[in-house]
């Protein structure tokens, strides 16, 4: 798992259109907000996905764009953004390389059934590309205003 104070591991994925989105677009201009969802279209995802889009005018204030990343692919990314009016990037990671390098690809056990699955998790990353925040198995509601004064405290 990844640790606050050292670099971030760089991508590039494909957002919901299909254009390319790098950590790379982001450094020396604006912070990244990176949370990685299970799946599109479920309830802790769509909570998750609602409150960050409420709050997304006071992350664009505090120079912090907010990225989604699931396994899901990006004509379901547009369905999913389509259907709540969501005001973030998904990107769609489906071959996972970006979830195994950020550590969120994890066995996870659900009614005594064990399998591999995306570990709902956020990482705050500075202008400078550095992680602040490296938070594993976090929970849907409220997670979007508590990662918000995060955010404030980087200013």
């Amino acid at each position: 798992m990844l640790q606050p104070n050292t670099q971030a591991p760089d991508f590039t994925s494909p957002n919901q259109d299909g254009t390319p989105v790098s950590l790379a677009d982001f450094r020396a201009s604006r912070n990244v907000l990176l949370y990685f969802y299970p799946k599109d279209d479920t309830p802790g995802c769509t909570i998750e996905a609602n409150q960050f889009t409420a709050l997304a005018g006071d992350f664009a204030a505090a120079d912090t764009v907010v990225i989604g990343v699931s396994r899901d692919s990006c004509a379901s990314h547009q369905a999913f953004i389509a259907k709540f009016g969501l005001a973030v990037d998904l990107l769609a990671d489906t071959d996972g390389t970006l979830s195994r390098r950020y550590g969120v690809w994890q066995e996870k056990e659900k009614n005594g059934e064990k399998k591999m699955g995306i570990v709902r998790s956020t990482f705050l990353i500075d202008k400078q590309g550095r992680l602040v925040e490296a938070l594993y198995g976090v929970s849907a509601e409220g997670h979007a205003a508590a990662m918000l004064e995060r955010v404030r405290r980087l200013a």
